[in-house]
């Protein structure tokens, strides 16, 4: 569930871009999540989960500014829960991945800037953890996820209180405009890849048609790189999360790898190079494993194979049509 700050996309100039006190206010927003963890390994890191939302949006310079980081937290869980309620109705549910896309890129194409920037929050965050949501037959699991991410996007609010404001950071780089036509491509990559993982009956319909929506962008050098990196931080998270778990260390281990895992997600929110869903992956694959170890060759498998298949189809609908459809008004 990447989310980066403060404009949807990449908004660093340097690959890795380092902020210690992003790091810092990342630990203190995972302390509960480290606590739960060192008592009940699951419901911690499950936690932890809920938190990084929050903690990757980073610090507001106002104290009022900072109310958003409880939209992101109802942003970010609410769209899951809804992908959850439809995962069960596999046509419904690739008619709403396709439909929110579409309905969120004519939102980014308002002239009135709210609703503007609301429709690129909705395009390139809310509409991939719809994709997410179908990964889940039971809504409970998702409204519980969910709550947590509420949660931890309050608690997050409520820290950054306690902090001073301070100078708002560099503007970032205007992002490639979205239009209605990148739109309905969105919309077609995330509902191909729902269609496919419904007709394969694939354990996680979701992971693919996540990963194709995470990974789309209206900027194809963007792009590009959101694919290396979405490849390259599943192999590493997943690697990581695998050595782990397989050594089965001591209950403190992950809660310490809680706040690690947080605090660096926060740190590095605004690098340019694709790198939260490294820590994502992190933990969402101690949920998995923790309680079966065994399964960690075949989960891996899953992933990565999932994780290519929705990389590849955004290829297709991010990047190859353009480029044929320029190809054919060029000949033309």
């Amino acid at each position: 569930m990447p989310h980066e700050q403060p404009e949807p996309g990449e908004t660093g100039t340097r690959r890795i871009d380092w902020q210690w006190r992003a790091a810092t206010l990342g630990a203190v927003d995972a302390a509960p999540a480290a606590a739960v963890t060192a008592v009940a390994v699951p419901s911690g890191v499950a936690l932890a989960v809920g938190v990084l939302p929050a903690a990757i949006m980073g610090l507001p310079p106002t104290r009022r500014a900072r109310a958003a980081l409880i939209l992101v937290g109802i942003l970010t869980g609410l769209p899951m829960v809804l992908g959850s309620l439809v995962a069960r109705t596999p046509l419904l549910a690739i008619v709403v991945v396709f439909a929110l896309a579409v309905g969120a890129a004519a939102l980014a194409r308002t002239t009135v800037a709210k609703r503007r920037n609301l429709g690129r929050v909705l395009s390139t965050l809310s509409v991939p953890l719809v994709g997410v949501g179908l990964s889940y037959d039971d809504p409970t699991t998702a409204i519980e996820l969910a709550v947590l991410m509420i949660g931890g996007s309050v608690f997050a609010y409520v820290v950054s209180l306690l902090l001073p404001e301070h100078a708002a950071d560099a503007p970032a780089r205007p992002g490639t405009a979205i239009t209605l036509g990148y739109g309905v491509r969105l919309g077609a990559a995330g509902a191909t890849a729902a269609a496919i993982g419904f007709a394969l009956d694939l354990d996680h319909v979701g992971w693919a048609c996540a990963a194709a929506l995470l990974v789309m962008r209206p900027d194809t050098d963007e792009q590009v790189t959101r694919m290396a990196g979405r490849i390259a931080s599943m192999l590493i998270g997943g690697t990581a999360a695998v050595l782990v778990v397989g050594a089965t260390p001591a209950d403190w281990v992950y809660s310490a790898a809680v706040v690690a895992i947080v605090a660096t997600a926060a740190a590095t929110h605004r690098s340019r190079w694709y790198v939260t869903s490294t820590f994502t992956t992190f933990l969402v694959f101690v949920l998995l494993l923790y309680s079966d170890p065994e399964q960690a060759g075949y989960r891996f498998a899953e992933r990565l194979s999932e994780t290519v298949l929705g990389v590849a189809i955004a290829f297709v609908f991010g990047i190859a049509v353009p480029a044929l459809r320029r190809r054919t008004r060029s000949s033309r």
